[in-house]
């Protein structure tokens, strides 16, 4: 990881030893000759004394000097688990070939990114239920111990002693009746979580509307945005998204099999992976601020520059994360996981897709930012973008509402899939889906804007 050092001199002034001169050289004491004089100074001597030693151990000495405040956190997390860190640079983002669909949407230019934290793998099966297990969790809390999952309360949380406490016993199912599936919809009457009542609140300030001159001076309220957020990933995405095929073991078995737990999750719209972002900065949050630890930035879905950047892995001019112009090595061998040639799918050695680490990373060390799944960015998607977005960490975003128009929900999709051609592939290549549709080849992955790291 790129790391800056500060070797200059700090510029803090030096503090004389002796600011509090002891008692028994005061000449106070030496010279007074008057007993009741001198009872008098010596207690409005250690009133001050007691007084100024306080201040000092609080860190910011009484002697009328400026020597700034530092929050009342003095701790950094660290390194975020299972991410790597992109330094900031420059790039020429746009095609490094021609532009063979002649669309003009990949306009080329040079664009500066600063640096972020990016996960080195697509969000997994495994990862992603963590999130639906947290969510479940809670909801069962508050069924059991609070009230019921109606309660006017938002609160979202699990209190992990309370939940040991509990035997998953016929009456603990009982009283989970709001989360379990009506007797209509169950086979063979078997009681199980109904996946429509697991919901997320989201929960944030949009400060793009804050940031508006217009809208200067109004309070917080009025920006705040809360909504829910279905987290159950569309298994049936497998069979829907293919005519004429069978594809029914996938839908059965992808998302609840431990065989696919290290693979990327799909079936996820682009609101439940805003909502899987949230969540992890929520648990996050909670974990630092039990420990005293500074709160960092957030995590949310990389903007398609942003993107970009991190696939080309410092390479420029290539069309691919490898760095070459073809999508196989010198020996032959395919180097992501596509579809080649006219539709021989196992050619790579998956059918469908593959773990979230297969193949080799780029410079980087980010894994599959070709094929394999494509990805959700944060970035809406406008075609004549690169004419007018800025060329410091461009981006544009747009929160779509359940009653704007298709074409206002169209965010950037970038990187590829399983069942794609090399074309879709290539870095530069754009593309989009609608923000509430899920796919059976679309997933994620995190970034995240950690501070500067702290000296210790």
């Amino acid at each position: 990881m790129l790391m800056f050092e500060n070797h200059c001199p700090t510029g803090r002034a030096e503090q004389t030893e002796n600011l509090y001169l002891p008692l028994s050289k005061s000449p106070l004491v030496m010279k007074n000759r008057f007993p009741i004089l001198f009872a008098a100074a010596l207690s409005l001597v250690f009133s001050s004394c007691f007084l100024n030693k306080n201040k000092k151990a609080k860190g910011i000495p009484d002697d009328g000097q400026l020597y700034g405040v530092a929050p009342s956190t003095n701790k950094t997390m660290g390194a975020p688990r299972n991410m790597v860190y992109v330094q900031p640079g420059s790039f020429h983002m746009g095609p490094s070939d021609e532009d063979i669909s002649y669309n003009y949407t990949t306009r080329n230019r040079q664009v500066s990114i600063p640096g972020f934290w990016m996960d080195a793998t697509e969000i997994t099966n495994n990862q992603y239920r963590q999130f639906v297990h947290w969510v479940r969790d809670s909801l069962a809390f508050k069924v059991l111990f609070g009230g019921g999952i109606n309660k006017s309360d938002d609160t979202m949380a699990v209190d992990k002693k309370k939940m040991a406490t509990v035997k998953w016993d016929k009456n603990t199912i009982e009283k989970l009746n709001e989360l379990i599936l009506a007797p209509d919809n169950r086979l063979y009457g078997k009681a199980e979580i109904d996946p429509d009542k697991l919901v997320y609140r989201v929960e944030y300030f949009d400060l793009n509307e804050a940031a508006k001159k217009e809208n200067a001076g109004q309070p917080r309220k009025n920006f705040k945005v809360k909504r829910d957020q279905k987290v159950y990933p569309d298994t049936l995405v497998w069979m829907r998204d293919f005519s004429y095929s069978y594809n029914e073991p996938m839908t059965r078995r992808y998302f609840n099999h431990p065989a696919f737990g290290n693979y990327p999750v799909v079936g996820v719209t682009w609101k439940q992976a805003v909502a899987f972002c949230h969540w992890r900065t929520h648990i996050q949050n909670r974990h630092l601020n039990q420990r005293n630890v500074a709160l960092e930035g957030e995590y949310r879905l990389p903007s398609e520059a942003e993107w970009e950047y991190a696939a080309r892995g410092g390479r420029t001019n290539a069309m691919y994360p490898w760095g070459s112009y073809y999508p196989r090595n010198k020996k032959g061998c395919l180097l992501a996981n596509f579809k080649p040639g006219r539709g021989n799918y196992a050619e790579d050695g998956a059918f469908y897709t593959m773990p979230a680490n297969a193949y080799w990373p780029n410079d980087y060390g980010l894994y599959n930012m070709a094929g394999n799944v494509a990805e959700w960015t944060g970035s809406y998607f406008y075609e004549g973008a690169y004419n007018f977005v800025s060329d410091m960490s461009p981006d544009i975003r747009y929160d779509a509402k359940e009653t704007d128009n298709p074409r206002e929900k169209r965010k950037v999709v970038r990187g590829g899939s399983w069942k794609d051609i090399a074309y879709m592939m290539q870095v530069s290549t754009r593309n989009y889906e609608y923000q509430d549709t899920a796919k059976s080849y679309i997933g994620f992955r995190c970034v995240i804007d950690l501070a500067p790291r702290m000296k210790k």
